[in-house]
């Protein structure tokens, strides 16, 4: 199954308010492995970045004066989306940007039975821990020593991470099911560079020799009231 782990950065809380989204960034999963694809873009937000929203981010005005209109890119991150569900952190925040900037844009939202959020199950899988992206990775053990500032596909990185630790763990691809990468490797294996390690012995002899029956029958002899000597015995 296709999936899109997905995080967004924006100049602030609330769309319905005039926030803006200005970076999205995408990774692709597949079965529970990420494929290597992914899509990630910064936007104009057409409205001044308050200090505090740079403060966590550091996108300034300046740095986004040049780049495109989310507009400009719908189409393309759409394509990139398709019609796969799509996991985020609090994912009703990131799914709130996002379709408030397609609406805005004449696109037609994302619908909400798509949307999968990891802090539900973080939440049933450690009641009462803290949540933040942050705490989770530390918990689960995911290195997060290169984030130093909030960044959409950074961010995205670790979630699918820490996703993968939600939904069962490194050993998940271990299943019976069909796993088309699985497949995949198989058929690109060069079986003929296989080399046979396994020696061949000759059968060995089990029957007991003349010299090993006459010990066993000295052996038995020893033994005082067996029970297979007994009348009736059927030993």
């Amino acid at each position: 199954m296709r999936e899109i782990i997905f995080d967004t950065e924006t100049t602030g809380f609330d769309p319905a308010t005039g926030d803006r989204m200005v970076e999205i960034g995408c990774i692709e999963m597949v079965s529970r492995v990420m494929t290597g694809n992914h899509y990630h873009a910064y936007f104009n937000p057409q409205r001044p970045m308050p200090a505090a929203a740079e403060n966590v981010h550091g996108l300034s005005d300046r740095f986004l004066s040049d780049k495109p209109a989310f507009g400009e890119k719908a189409d393309e991150l759409l394509e990139f989306l398709g019609d796969s569900p799509l996991v985020a952190h609090n994912a009703s925040f990131d799914f709130g940007f996002l379709n408030h900037e397609l609406q805005y844009c004449g696109r037609a939202p994302v619908a909400m039975d798509r949307m999968v959020d990891t802090v539900a199950l973080a939440r049933v899988k450690n009641p009462g821990a803290k949540l933040s992206l942050d705490a989770l990775c530390t918990r689960y053990g995911i290195d997060r020593s290169h984030r130093i500032k909030h960044g959409a596909l950074l961010d995205a990185e670790l979630l699918a991470q820490l996703y993968i630790e939600l939904t069962g763990g490194r050993q998940i691809g271990l299943g019976l099911a069909d796993n088309s990468f699985s497949d995949k490797a198989l058929a690109q294996t060069d079986v003929s560079s296989v080399q046979s390690t396994k020696v061949f012995r000759p059968v060995r002899a089990h029957s007991a020799s003349v010299e090993e029956l006459a010990r066993h029958a000295e052996f038995i002899a020893k033994i005082k009231d067996a029970l297979w000597l007994q009348p009736g015995s059927t030993l």
